[in-house]
């Protein structure tokens, strides 16, 4: 056999891990006010940064409140709280609130730890700190692997944690979340540091304190998967109606709405757009049970769809943001702006190399597209500073991509 038949090189072994374990026992489930109260206590007399984690159960409720909060710290362990047992935890809040708080893809918590009252004053995101180090994969079990050599399990990260009571595989899974924090914050600081990027990463963590949720869509119905099939107002019409209709009971009832109406249910009425509750009820989609039951409410859905009058209808061409078009069109509709966005975008890739930075870290796409459709700033570097910054662009990343950018629009005047 030659070199090159695969039959005849050794087979490469599968390296297996260590799996991540508990430093203590597994904790029980912090339901009232005494247990919390003993937690408060162990917490306030630990020491160092606080690790800091939330399970919510996003595809089976509306809300993205947490169902389970897990912290731990040293000298005070680990501790699984359960927030729906509380009015809030403002309590917690206070007895955490002078430390530094440890979480791993912060943009994902904050939010359902706000609503019960917990907020930093400092923090470290340990998945952020692996984007400014151009880490290859960044979840938390990949920075396990990579910082420590070690598998942790994730199994049960997209379970229905609004269940009672916890399995307690579950709760061991939600307790190695925390455990590994400190360590690799730790070890994600000194790669910073040595990599010139620590001071980059403190203004990354304080801007993320400010962070109260993703952007508010004005038309969130535009974000239906599967919405590029829909042709015509009217159908989009359907859609837009479907889709309000079908948010309401979600609400109402703490379901996430693709329990009631997936998508592609929804998609499919729109495009055969029923006459009538019967020609509705006959659709291959209307066979499941979820969505008979509320045969009625999509019926007069439809009939709000067809009852509009064409100036009512809404535009095909619109996007769920505000913003420039989607950067396709500007060939046609703008070239002078598309003339632009190529050369800030062959910039920032360069800047990025350089740095060792993902392009997306060092300026939001978002960012650069609104630069390059409204051409602020010109050639003045300044300028182009000021929008970049009244945007929410750090300091670090004004400094290194201004310049750049300004001199790339006065290459183009030339």
């Amino acid at each position: 056999m030659s070199d090159a038949d695969p039959e005849s090189a050794p087979a490469e072994e599968e390296v297996v891990l260590p799996p991540l374990e508990l430093h203590d026992p597994l904790p029980g489930v912090i339901q009232d006010a005494e247990s919390l109260r003993r937690t408060l206590d162990a917490l306030r007399r630990g020491t160092g940064p606080v690790a800091i984690d939330a399970e919510r159960a996003s595809g089976y409720r509306y809300s993205q409140r947490a169902y389970l909060i897990q912290l731990r710290r040293e000298g005070a362990g680990t501790a699984l709280v359960d927030p729906t047992a509380f009015t809030d935890l403002r309590d917690l809040d206070e007895a955490i609130a002078p430390a530094e708080w440890i979480l791993h893809a912060a943009t994902q918590d904050l939010p359902s730890l706000a609503e019960v009252g917990l907020r930093p004053r400092t923090l470290f995101d340990t998945e952020l700190a692996g984007r400014l180090l151009n880490l290859p994969r960044v979840g938390l079990a990949s920075l396990v692997q990579e910082i420590f050599g070690m598998s942790l399990a994730k199994e049960h990260s997209a379970a229905d944690w609004s269940r009672r009571p916890l399995p307690e595989p579950w709760l061991l899974y939600a307790a190695l979340d925390v455990e590994p924090l400190v360590g690799l914050r730790d070890a994600l600081a000194e790669r910073l540091e040595a990599a010139g990027k620590l001071e980059w990463a403190l203004q990354e963590f304080e801007a993320l304190l400010a962070f109260t949720g993703p952007a508010v869509r004005a038309e969130p119905w535009r974000r239906t998967s599967g919405i590029h099939k829909v042709r015509g107002g009217r159908r989009l019409a359907v859609v837009r109606e479907l889709w309000v209709a079908r948010d309401t009971i979600a609400r109402e009832r703490d379901v996430t709405p693709g329990r009631i109406l997936n998508d592609a249910a929804l998609v499919a009425i729109a495009r055969a757009v029923p006459q009538s509750r019967q020609e509705l009820r006959d659709l291959e989609v209307m066979r499941s049970r979820g969505a008979r039951r509320y045969l009625d409410t999509w019926d007069a859905a439809l009939a709000r769809a067809r009852d509009l009058g064409e100036a009512d209808l809404p535009n095909a061409g619109a996007s769920e943001l505000d913003g420039p078009p989607p950067p396709r069109s500007w060939p046609e509709r703008k070239p002078e702006a598309a003339a632009r966005l190529a050369a800030y975008r062959a910039v920032l890739t360069e800047i990025a190399e350089r740095h060792d930075l993902p392009a997306e870290n060092l300026l939001t796409p978002d960012l650069v597209r609104r630069l390059a459709w409204d051409d602020v700033g010109g050639a003045d570097a300044d300028a182009v500073a000021a929008f970049l910054t009244e945007r929410g662009a750090r300091p670090w990343q004004v400094a290194l991509t201004a310049p750049a950018l300004a001199e790339a629009r006065r290459t183009l005047a030339h």
